[in-house]
């Protein structure tokens, strides 16, 4: 039944049938990936896309997870002899890991309480009665109870109170409701902690705040959390008591009133006690940590799509680069590179102050230019950037070389890794830095997939969010953009390798072993050769690997290799060979695929054969842009308020985006200032590294804050 009410969930969440959650479960649990899943199984999964089966498979991981809570739960409630058959449905019947928390909150085993030590002495009884709220003589029913360990009627009726409270506390209709009446009106209030004012400035905006916890923007809460985290913040719900005693006295009395007004006022010590004691912290902890969910959900959202952006940015292809980490005290790193992306010649120039080697400086770049036949060169955009690639564009140089910013967030992580030692045992950090950042130009998605997400200065708040389910959100992107865009079986290094569908670290350092002792593949085929890599995995990978110069000319094409036979048969029923078959625009386009449709082959799977027919291998990326900074921009302090200059977007929050305009400093473009009409989530209307003008709203020098306006084309 279980199987069934999950299935029924998923699909009323993702708005498809439930046979297409089912079919997608069944392929999960028999290995399959989710970029295959969604590339090569569109007729058993009804076309499902990548993100739905992403989706499909955070519910069923959840929901496996479910299954193992009330497993333990039904178990506990069993060995203490309290399960009954509607117990047990009622358990077997939810969904929600909270209804099931609220179900077993009576019979979770605890800790020594007010209510479990009246209930020692005698006194469940007395409140069960009293709960009744038809207790004729109250007086003379607590007086029944007192005895040598309660010794008057006042204990009698206190301990009868204290065990009220507790039942109310556990109540899992009043606990739902408080739930969703804090979620829907509580207010957080953060105030400073007393002699942190100074220590802790930074969250000056907080010292004294207050917001519905329904409307907080994800970046405030976790600010808030953080604050209190690092002790300067203390933080607490707050929502109106009246209408909390209302929804109590509603669900505790039903309507019935009390025998006695000695009774009722009992009962309502007994409420008031239970909430202030029991109810309000439980609940407040629950609906914080269901707003911090929402908010790391949130932030963890932009990071993917930041992430995604910049994987997915243009490549400047297989060139012959030259990259500089550029610096004034320690001179510029320069590194020379193949257009595979191998070290040629490394070198150390100081153009700029305090070594002011200029004419060497110039020397040694257009040797190295000529020498190794640079065609573009890649500077990094940190410390002397501005200053070195002015100093670049003053040089002539026998031929045509294109000159690009690069981000270097991330390369310092790069260059101290296991990867980079690995790759360049005999090179220092420096050296291994500019590596990275020219191969960036080269390839970003080949290079940026060796670095941890976090470090790619593309996210808000990454340090505070869940770290299990950012990790999982990145792994998913790295993933879906590998296997987008396709990966050269024959260069491709181990790291990226691993991300291929189905494959994974080890069987990634099999592949590159096996290609370094037989030399390139000749065909995907070939990959059943190498050690440990059977059919399942070739099943998976294969599509997503490109072979270049192949033989077969499908194998550096998306098209799997199950459905090569039907290729061969479209070719021969269009009288030429696969090879004149590919790219041919004319006889492609006057195939009717429809002849082709079969019992596991359909319109979805034809059509997407039939446009790689069309462009083989084609790389989804964008071309690549060159953005001319402002020329006399060169410090904040040059900045002033009306200027409009162009800039580049180098990071997406949900409050808005931050701009390089060709200094140290960011400017922000606060989401309020990006367009005429309302603008709930910065992606709308930006994207990372898109080119854009900006105005100059606000510079704050002893801060170094930059408020930008987007000029709207």
């Amino acid at each position: 039944m279980e199987n069934k009410l999950y299935l029924k969930y998923i699909a009323e969440k993702l708005d498809i049938k439930e046979w297409q959650v089912e079919h997608c479960i069944e392929l999960l649990e028999e290995g399959a990936t989710v970029p295959f899943i969604s590339r090569y199984r569109k007729e058993r999964t009804g076309a499902l896309d990548e993100v739905q089966v992403t989706e499909i498979k955070y519910y069923h991981l959840r929901f496996a997870e479910l299954d193992k809570r009330k497993q333990a739960v039904l178990k506990s409630i069993e060995e203490q002899g309290k399960l009954t058959p509607e117990l047990q449905k009622e358990i077997s019947s939810t969904v929600d890991i909270q209804i099931l928390e609220d179900i077993y909150l009576p019979y979770r085993p605890k800790r020594k309480t007010r209510a479990g030590s009246a209930k020692e002495k005698g006194l469940e009884p007395l409140a069960l009665k009293m709960s009744t709220l038809q207790t004729e003589n109250l007086d003379k029913l607590a007086d029944g109870f007192v005895n040598e360990q309660v010794p008057d009627r006042d204990s009698a009726l206190q301990g009868a109170r204290d065990i009220i409270a507790e039942m109310v506390s556990e109540r899992q209709d009043i606990r739902k409701e408080l739930r969703a009446f804090y979620a829907k009106n509580a207010k957080i209030q953060s105030k400073v902690c007393k002699g942190k004012e100074e220590e802790g400035e930074k969250f000056t905006n907080y010292f004294n705040f207050s917001e519905e916890v329904r409307r907080i923007p994800a970046h405030r809460l976790l600010a808030i959390l953080r604050g209190a985290e690092e002790g300067f913040l203390s933080i607490k719900l707050a929502v109106d008591e009246n209408t909390v005693k209302k929804i109590l006295a509603r669900l505790f009395y039903k309507g019935t009133r009390c025998s006695s007004y000695a009774l009722y006022q009992q009962l309502e010590m007994a409420l008031d006690d239970s909430w202030k004691r029991l109810l309000h912290p439980s609940i407040e902890n629950e609906v914080l940590k269901i707003v911090k969910e929402k908010a790391d959900m949130d932030s963890i959202k932009v990071f993917g799509e930041n992430l995604r952006q910049l994987l997915l940015a243009a490549p400047v292809g297989q060139k012959r680069t030259m990259a500089i980490d550029p610096g004034f005290r320690t001179g510029c790193k320069v590194v020379c590179l193949d257009p595979q992306g191998a070290l040629l010649h490394n070198d150390t120039i100081y153009p700029h102050p305090p070594v002011n080697e200029k004419i060497q400086a110039m020397k040694k770049l257009s040797n190295m230019i000529e020498a190794y036949k640079i065609e573009v060169i890649a500077i990094g955009n940190g410390t002397a950037s501005r200053e070195t690639e002015a100093f670049i564009k003053r040089l002539s140089f026998p031929h045509p070389v294109k000159v690009y910013s690069v981000s270097e967030d991330g390369a310092s992580i790069y260059s101290a890794s296991a990867v980079a030692r690995e790759e360049f045992p005999d090179y220092d950090v420096t050296v291994r830095g500019a590596v990275s950042i020219g191969r960036r130009l080269m390839d970003p998605l080949a290079e940026l997939v060796k670095i941890d997400p976090k470090s790619l200065g593309i996210g808000q708040y990454q340090h505070d969010v869940d770290q299990t389910l950012l990790k999982e959100k990145l792994d998913d992107v790295v993933v879906s953009c590998v296997n987008n865009v396709g990966v050269n079986l024959n260069t491709a290094s181990q790291h990226l390798l691993s991300y291929v569908s189905g494959i994974g670290p080890a069987l990634a350092r099999n592949i590159v072993e096996y290609r370094t002792g037989n030399g390139p593949f000749s065909s995907r085929a070939e990959l059943l050769k190498v050690k440990r890599l059977g059919t399942k995995v070739y099943e998976q990978a294969a599509g997503f690997l490109r072979i270049p110069g192949a033989a077969n000319p499908l194998d550096n094409s998306a098209v799997h290799p199950e459905r090569y036979a039907l290729v061969n048969r479209m070719a021969e029923d269009a009288g030429i060979s696969v090879a004149e078959l590919v790219g041919n625009k004319e006889k492609i386009e006057s195939i009717d695929i429809k002849k082709y449709v079969g019992d596991q082959v359909g319109l979805p799977t034809l059509n997407d054969i039939v446009q790689e027919l069309a462009k083989p291998g084609r790389d989804p990326r964008a071309g690549i842009k060159v953005l001319e900074f402002a020329s006399d921009i060169h410090t904040i302090e040059d900045l002033s308020e009306g200027m409009e200059l162009p800039g580049i977007v180098t990071n997406l929050t949900n409050f808005g985006a931050f701009v390089d305009i060709g200094i140290k400093q960011n400017g922000l473009i606060h989401v309020s200032q990006m367009s005429g009409k309302f603008i709930s989530n910065p992606a709308e209307v930006l994207k990372l590294h898109q080119h854009i003008m900006v105005k100059v709203l606000g510079v704050d020098l002893k801060r170094e804050r930059i408020q930008l306006k987007l000029i709207e084309k």
